[in-house]
C-alpha cells in the first residue's frame, strides 16, 4: 500500500534565542561545489560589515569550516554550554572536529547520532549574541540537513552550485527539500563556473552545462551571484586564511544576502 507523503513535512516547534537574528543554511546537495569555502566568505564578508556572525558546521564527518577559518583551538564548556572558539577575524565556529582530540580522527556514527550532535551544538552551545547564524550543511537531503531545517526555526536557505547539468539536477533536489520543509530558499549561487587566464587575462567557462540561469529560471528562485574560480580561495583555505580574500563578487553576495535576510 502506498504511504500518502505530506505537501510539508512538519518543523520543531519555535524556540528561537532571542539573542540569534538570523538562520542561513547553506546548501548545496552535490559536494565539491565549494559550499564551505562560500559559507566561509560570507562570515567573513558580514563581520567586515560589523555584524557578529557564527558558523555551526553542520557536516559532522566531513568538517572543513575549522581548517579554513584558521581555528584550532578545542571547545571548551563552562556553566554546563560549550563556548565556540574565534576565528582571527571574530567568528565563532562551532565544529565537531573542534571537540575531537585530534582533527584526524574519524566520527563513525550512523544518522540518529549525527542529528543528537546538531542538536547539542545548536541548543547547548554559547553563541552569545549574533546578528547571522551561518549553518554549513553536509550534502545530500537526508538526516543532517533535515534536522538543522526542523530544528533551527525560520531557517533561511542559500544554495550553492556549479553549471553542470549534474549538479543543476542535485541542486533542484536540494530546493524542493527546503521547500517541503518550509524553509525559504533566498537564491542561488554560482561558483567556479569560470576562470581567468593567467596569461592573457580572457575569461573562460570551466563546464559544459544548462547554465545556471536556465536551473534557477525552472526553480523561479533568484540568482544571487557568481563567484570565479580563484586559486587564492584553496591557497588561503590550506592556509587558515580565507577571511583576508577579498572580491568584488563575494561582497556584492554579502550586500544581497544582508538585504533579503535582515529583519527589522
Amino acid at each position: 500500500m502506498k504511504r500518502e507523503q505530506p505537501d510539508t513535512l512538519q518543523s520543531s516547534p519555535e524556540r528561537k534565542p532571542a539573542e540569534i537574528g538570523n538562520y542561513l543554511a547553506i546548501m548545496s546537495g552535490k559536494g565539491g561545489v565549494g559550499k564551505s569555502a562560500v559559507t566561509s566568505l560570507l562570515a567573513a564578508g558580514m563581520k567586515k560589515r560589523g555584524l557578529e556572525v557564527g558558523i555551526l558546521d553542520a557536516d559532522i564527518t566531513g568538517p572543513s569550516i575549522p581548517r579554513m577559518m584558521g581555528v584550532s583551538d578545542r571547545v571548551v564548556v563552562e556553566e554546563d554550554a560549550m563556548v565556540p572558539p574565534l576565528s582571527a577575524g571574530g567568528v565563532k565556529v562551532m565544529s565537531a572536529n573542534l571537540i575531537l582530540e585530534n582533527e584526524d580522527d574519524a566520527l563513525i556514527w550512523r544518522g540518529p547520532m549525527v542529528s543528537n550532535c546538531l542538536r547539542q551544538f545548536w541548543e547547548e552551545t554559547s553563541w552569545g549574541k549574533l546578528d547571522y547564524l551561518l549553518v554549513d550543511l553536509p550534502p545530500g537531503t537526508s538526516d543532517a540537513p533535515l534536522t538543522v531545517m526542523q530544528v533551527l526555526p525560520s531557517t533561511d536557505v542559500l544554495i550553492v552550485t556549479s553549471p553542470q547539468v549534474l549538479a543543476s539536477m542535485i541542486v533542484r533536489k536540494a530546493i524542493n527539500m527546503a521547500r517541503r520543509v518550509g524553509s525559504r530558499v533566498i537564491g542561488v549561487v554560482e561558483n567556479m563556473g569560470t576562470a581567468r587566464c593567467p596569461h592573457c587575462g580572457e575569461s573562460f567557462e570551466l563546464f559544459r552545462g544548462e547554465g545556471t540561469e536556465q536551473m534557477v529560471a525552472q526553480m523561479k528562485v533568484p540568482l544571487l551571484g557568481k563567484i570565479p574560480f580563484d586559486q587564492r580561495i584553496s591557497e588561503l583555505s590550506d592556509l587558515g586564511r580565507i577571511e583576508s580574500y577579498q572580491n568584488e563578487e563575494i561582497d556584492k553576495l554579502v550586500g544581497s544576502v544582508i538585504e533579503l535576510t535582515s529583519k527589522a
